[in-house]
C-alpha cells in the first residue's frame, strides 16, 4: 500500500539538480505525483525543491538517501498540500460576482472544514473572452484542482469551448445564470452567486451528501 508523502529539499541551483533528486526517488521506487521548484533568487546558489511522492514503503531510507547526495543542503518530511489545503475551488469572471460566490464558498467551506474535511477558495476577477478562456484551461492544470466557478455577467465563444475541454478532463465547472453560451456547456447553473458558492463546496465535500448528479433539473 503506497502512502503519499511531502518533502522538500534545499539544494544546489544549476543545471541537472532535478535528475539526480528524481533518480533517488525512482531508487526507492516513489512515484512522483508533483513537483514544485522554488528559486531563491539570481545571488542564491540554492533553489529549494517541493515534491509529492507516492511511496510504496517507509519515508525514512529515502530522506536519509536525499539527505546523503552531495547537491543537497537540507531535505525535510512535510505536510502534503491536500493534506493542509485540501481541494481547491477555484472562482473566475467578474469582481463583484466573483466577490459574491467567494462568500457563499467560504462561509460554507468553513463548516466542512470544521467537521474535518479540507477545501480552499481561490479567487482571480479577469476580463475578457480569451484571458477567461485561458485561465479556465489552466485549471485543469492546477494541482488539486476540483471545480471552477464562472461569475460574470455574460460569457461565451472561447470560454464556451475551453469549459468543454476542462469538463472532460473531470473538473466540475458551475456557472451563474448569465447570457451566453457557457451556461449550457456547465454541469451546474445557478442564479445567486452565493449559492452557486455554496453549491459547489457541497458538491465537493466528502462531508456533504450532495451529488450533481442525482440532481433532476441542473438551473437553478
Amino acid at each position: 500500500m503506497t502512502e503519499r508523502i511531502g518533502v522538500l529539499i534545499r539544494a544546489d541551483s544549476g543545471p541537472g539538480v532535478l535528475h539526480v533528486l528524481t533518480g533517488a526517488i525512482a531508487g526507492h521506487e516513489g512515484d512522483i505525483a508533483s513537483v514544485d521548484i522554488v528559486d531563491e533568487g539570481e545571488r542564491s546558489h540554492e533553489t529549494r525543491v517541493y515534491f509529492e511522492i507516492d511511496l510504496p514503503g517507509a519515508a525514512d531510507p529515502l530522506i536519509e538517501d536525499i539527505r546523503s547526495l552531495s547537491i543537497v543542503h537540507a531535505v525535510t518530511l512535510v505536510n502534503t498540500l491536500r493534506a493542509i489545503y485540501g481541494k481547491r475551488i477555484i472562482i473566475m469572471g467578474g469582481g463583484a460576482q466573483v466577490g459574491q460566490v467567494a462568500v457563499g464558498a467560504i462561509s460554507e467551506a468553513d463548516r466542512h472544514n470544521i467537521r474535518g474535511e479540507r477545501i480552499s477558495v481561490d479567487t482571480i476577477p479577469l476580463v475578457g473572452e480569451q484571458p477567461v478562456a485561458d485561465a479556465v484551461r489552466a485549471v485543469a492544470r492546477l494541482p488539486r484542482a476540483a471545480a471552477l466557478v464562472l461569475a460574470g455577467s455574460i460569457m461565451g465563444g472561447e470560454i464556451e469551448k475551453a469549459v468543454r475541454e476542462v469538463r472532460a478532463q473531470g473538473l466540475l465547472v458551475v456557472s451563474l445564470n448569465m447570457a451566453g453560451s457557457v451556461p449550457d456547456a456547465a454541469d451546474l447553473v445557478v442564479t445567486d452567486p452565493i449559492q452557486a458558492g455554496v453549491m459547489t463546496v457541497m458538491a465537493v465535500a466528502d462531508t456533504a451528501k450532495f451529488t450533481i448528479s442525482r440532481l433532476q433539473r441542473r438551473v437553478f
